[in-house]
């Protein structure tokens, strides 16, 4: 018997990601990663993400990223290490966190209220780091030293929670025999996110985007005429997903039913901040994640 149920991993994860994944589309990012010589978005995007691994070889990160286009990477990688140590990328990446989130949070960058949801969340971060096997890109992060101040603490620690998990999504796609553009076409086929958002973002032909459906097609993942998922496509989509949540529970055990209600009580306020926070978030993916945070907060 677990102490937190999948859907409440699930839950937490999900309330704590605006957190996380304003790094990704704050402006602070490339202000930072530009002064130390990174001018191409995809080498800004790819180093700063797979610095934790070291200097690596631009596969090590294909495969750890899983869904984006490999030449798209082997353009950024190893080129970028050339040009700025992992070292320095990651500092840069901190200072554009703690920029964006001081901006975000102002004067309630170091209260109560940060300082708690650190502690929780910190300590399920903690616990995943008793099982990094099989989990590369969190382990490379969870391989950082901690920072010191409790916002940065936060960031952190979703970080980790939100690699872990990613990690273990990423076996299970790969045992469902999924390559990464299938894996987001059947993201698509959903109905979740559109499409041409999902191609471009991963750096996809539409060329490649089709092939993906045609092989998704001939085996019964997707349904005839528009994007959408079979029958069997739905159950075996829904399954990976499900799996998932299993997979991320460990972590919060540490913190039992009670303080991931905590938590995702104390993120939901933060992380609307966060999204209000002019920090160049999408608007579609701010309206996401709305909906997300008031779901979860019932």
């Amino acid at each position: 018997m677990t102490t937190v149920s999948p859907r409440s991993a699930r839950l937490t994860f999900r309330a704590l990601e605006p957190i996380h994944g304003m790094i990704y589309f704050t402006p602070h990012g490339p202000e930072m990663y530009r002064d130390l010589g990174l001018t191409d978005p995809r080498m800004m995007y790819f180093a700063s993400r797979s610095a934790a691994f070291g200097p690596v070889a631009a596969d090590v990160t294909v495969a750890a990223f899983f869904n984006f286009n490999p030449a798209a990477v082997r353009v950024a990688l190893p080129a970028a290490w050339e040009i700025a140590s992992p070292a320095a990328i990651l500092r840069a990446r901190l200072l554009a966190v703690d920029r964006s989130l001081r901006q975000a949070w102002g004067d309630d960058i170091a209260g109560a209220d940060v300082r708690e949801a650190a502690d929780l969340a910190r300590r399920a971060a903690e616990r995943a780091r008793e099982r990094p096997q099989g989990r590369a890109l969190f382990a490379a992060h969870a391989a950082l030293p901690w920072p010191d101040e409790p916002h940065l603490v936060l960031w952190h620690a979703q970080t980790l929670l939100r690699e872990y998990r990613g990690d273990g999504h990423v076996a299970l796609l790969t045992t469902e025999g999924l390559d990464g553009i299938e894996a987001l076409i059947t993201h698509s086929a959903t109905g979740e996110v559109a499409a041409e958002v999902l191609r471009l973002s991963r750096s996809w032909s539409e060329q490649d985007w089709a092939s993906g459906v045609d092989r998704l097609r001939a085996r019964g993942w997707l349904a005839n005429g528009a994007l959408a998922l079979s029958e069997h496509g739905a159950a075996r989509r829904r399954a990976i997903e499900d799996r998932t949540d299993e997979l991320a529970v460990y972590p919060y055990e540490a913190i039992g039913e009670d303080g991931c209600a905590r938590l995702r009580a104390l993120a939901s306020s933060l992380a609307v901040r966060v999204i209000e926070g002019d920090l160049g978030f999408p608007s579609v993916l701010s309206e996401r994640y709305r909906q997300a945070i008031q779901a979860e907060s019932r």
